[in-house]
């Protein structure tokens, strides 16, 4: 009898006798005779009994097609067999088609998911072939029936599914402090520890790019001034040392002479050690800014993932206010400024200026005039993104002015969002700890599902109904996803579970990482806030204070049930408001299919971003502030907000202080400013000139808009899919 079935993809399932019945019920109705129940159940009792305890998916149809055979109606066995041909040749006519897609370079949805990865060249092309392949088995192996079915129904994306067999985690906050202290191995040959700036700079970068190759998210460095400073007093020694041997004289006295600042002055008028100080001074800050630069232009060059994209790097920094610490984010705004190449915006790193007051934010602030460099650079580069240290929900108590790794204590991020800092089980800090997973919910369908219920109250309370239920689903996905990810060894992560992860010094090869990952963080997504709101009351949030009201709701009953998730589970569970690229269209198309155009809702290529006011509603640069700031508290997983402005800002600086100051007073966790950028993708020029159409520097027409996508920017907008370039079409500027 048999008992237990092998699946196609190898997982053993209980018999179902009902898919028996079905599939030859199905055949007999494509005969002219048509059905025979008693027939059907007798064929069915006979492979039921007679079979093997367990058995393939394929033998139980070879079975059922000789027994159709042996039987009075060969005319359904010719309808079932040729019906189990056309299985198979669609099964393999899907993947092929797929494949051709990829391999004739089709921009569409599958090639464009990442508007940073090359899917054009041939890693590139590899990298989606797995990705596309390994998707399948992870419905039919490793997902439940419960999750798959919220998959396939357009509940539910899980991101990164690609990377669920690996068992890699999401992203890490790098120490880099030990990397640079103790060196590491990650492979063949062992990287020593820095001696000077320029040794720092390169395994910066060496660290950021192999642990993105054990990792499917982004790599950042939470303090990367106060890091690399050290290596900055280290370069004026040797310089000092240098003068010593080409003077013949004994300068030792000045190795650790107290210094204000490292700035590049002339030796015209100085004598003595005040010359010899100014000289290695000098020396060591044209070093600085060499350093600087090859760290810029390493994550704008350098591969990862089998070399078909540079690595999701980010870089926090702005609190450090020794000399040394300064010379670093001095040298880093300069460079990045200048621009890499032929004068090109830096892609990567992500660069985020932590603002806090007492350090950075006001005139007798030590740090505000590297501030004020900092708003000069983005107006240009777009970089450096702002984080709000004063945030109420971005401080902690450990924090001291005089605490040299103060650092430790002040939040880090991940430049398309991610956040991670609050800890039930560790210190509260975002260094040495990631993201391990995110799932993103739908609210919109929910929402567009609950619209034919006429009393608006009852609409809203069955919203709520679904969303709890869907909530369930999610928190269980990822606390199985986790229990999954626990099974790997410590050696899969050569870098991450040697140097990185907190904890991880307690591990050996062959212990498995179960012990050390509940550090990390398990991030529920949401999309389409304005939507949702608009399939519920008729208006989205920026336009109605009642949706405020509702939408704000909405997502402190997902906090809420995030910190229930997190006691019930043991974990730390916080609500991601989610930086949807690929996904902003997929869900919407679906969508679109199932329930058609709905105004407001499903007119449009994509869902609008986690919680934002829509990018097509003209408002002020403070009501949009006003409106999306409370979120940031509730987003605890990672949240951005987005000001658009007018043409140029090269020489208007003074516009993102505006915004970072009104960052500070509506309590804005992290945010940025996107204003106009032309570049020529022949010869590398930029400028900020409205409505450009020939290069002014070689005259090329192949000109495009430098823009950010999702927290990062991209280098052309060849590479966006459709959704996000219909959002970019869409987006208008707030005054």
């Amino acid at each position: 009898m048999i008992q237990t079935v092998i699946k196609r993809d190898g997982r053993i399932v209980g018999f179902n006798e009902e898919k028996i019945i079905t599939a030859i019920r199905k055949a007999m109705l494509h005969t002219d005779k048509g059905e025979d129940l008693q027939l059907i159940h007798q064929i069915t009792d006979h492979i039921s009994f007679k079979g093997d305890a367990q058995m393939t998916v394929e033998s139980i149809q070879d079975a059922v097609e000789m027994e159709l055979m042996n039987s009075s109606r060969k005319d359904v066995a010719q309808k079932y067999i040729a019906y189990r041909n056309q299985r198979s040749i669609a099964r393999k006519a899907k993947t092929r088609d797929m494949f051709l897609e990829i391999i004739n370079i089709k921009s569409n949805d599958i090639t464009r998911e990442n508007a940073n990865m090359n899917a054009d060249t041939p890693a590139g092309m590899m990298m989606k072939f797995a990705s596309e392949t390994t998707k399948p088995f992870v419905d039919d192996y490793l997902l439940s029936e419960e999750v798959l079915d919220a998959v396939n129904h357009n509940y539910l994306h899980i991101h990164d599914k690609d990377y669920y067999p690996t068992k890699s985690l999401t992203c890490v906050q790098h120490p880099l402090d030990h990397i640079l202290t103790h060196g590491f191995s990650a492979g063949h040959g062992e990287s020593r520890p820095a001696k000077r700036i320029e040794t720092a700079s390169i395994l910066g970068c060496i660290s950021l790019e192999t642990a993105q190759n054990e990792m499917h998210g982004g790599q950042a460095i939470p303090a990367f001034d106060f890091y690399l400073a050290p290596y900055v007093r280290y370069s004026y020694i040797e310089e000092i040392k240098n003068l010593e041997e080409l003077n013949g004289k004994d300068y030792s006295h000045l190795y650790q002479k107290e210094l204000n600042d490292y700035l590049q002055l002339p030796l015209d008028g100085l004598k003595d050690d005040n010359r010899i100080v100014q000289h290695a001074v000098n020396k060591t800050v044209a070093r600085v800014h060499q350093a600087m630069e090859a760290f810029i232009h390493n994550m704008n060059t350098i591969h990862s993932r089998g070399g078909n994209q540079v690595v999701f790097s980010s870089i926090n920094y702005g609190t450090d206010t020794s000399a040394e610490g300064r010379c670093i984010i001095r040298e880093l705004l300069k460079s990045t400024y200048q621009g890499v190449g032929n004068g090109e915006t830096a892609i990567f790193p992500i660069q985020i200026w932590k603002k806090k007051r007492g350090v950075s934010y006001l005139p007798a602030d030590r740090n505000y005039d590297l501030y004020q460099l900092a708003c000069k650079v983005t107006a240009r580069r777009f970089f450096p993104n702002f984080l709000n240290l004063d945030a109420t929900f971005n401080q902690s108590d450990e924090w001291r002015a005089d605490d040299p790794k103060r650092y430790m204590h002040e939040v880090a991020t991940m430049g398309c969002r991610t956040r991670v800092f609050e800890n039930r089980f560790g210190a509260k800090t975002s260094i040495g700890r990631g993201n391990l997973s995110f799932s993103t919910i739908n609210i919109v369908r929910l929402a567009i599902e609950c619209m034919s219920i006429d009393n608006k109250e009852h609409r809203i309370a069955r919203f709520f109904a679904k969303l709890d239920a869907m909530l369930d689903i999610t928190a269980r996905q990822l606390h199985e996803r986790m229990e999954f990810q626990k099974t790997a060894f410590a050696k899969q992560f050569p870098l991450l579970m040697s140097a990185l992860w907190t904890g991880c010094e307690r591990l050996k090869p062959n212990d498995t990482i179960a012990s050390v990952i509940n550090q990390g963080t398990l991030g529920i997504g949401f999309i389409g806030l304005a939507e949702c709101l608009v399939a519920l009351i008729g208006k989205h949030h920026g336009e109605s204070e009642e949706a405020q009201q509702l939408g704000l709701k909405i997502v402190t009953y997902m906090r809420d049930r995030a910190n229930q998730f997190s006691d019930q589970y043991q974990h730390n569970y916080s609500v991601l408001a989610t930086p949807a690229e690929g996904l902003s269209g997929k869900f919407t198309r679906r969508d679109r299919k199932m329930f058609g155009i709905l105004p407001g809702i499903t007119d449009r290529e994509y869902y609008t971003n986690s919680n934002h006011v829509p990018v097509y509603y003209k408002c002020s640069a403070r009501h949009k502030a006003e409106v999306e700031a409370p979120y940031h508290d509730l987003t605890r997983g990672g949240h951005i907000f987005y000001v658009e402005i007018d043409s140029d800002a090269t020489h208007n600086p003074e516009a993102i202080m505006r915004v970072v100051d009104m960052m500070d007073h509506y309590n804005i966790g992290y945010g940025s400013v996107n204003h106009n950028r032309n570049r020529c993708l022949d010869c590398g020029y930029e400028n900020s000139a409205p409505q450009l159409e020939v290069c002014p520097k070689c005259g090329s027409k192949h000109l495009d808009r430098l823009q950010r996508i999702t927290g990062y920017l991209v280098g052309t907008t060849d590479r966006w899919n459709q959704a996000k370039l219909a959002e970019l079409n869409d987006r208008v500027t707030h005054e």
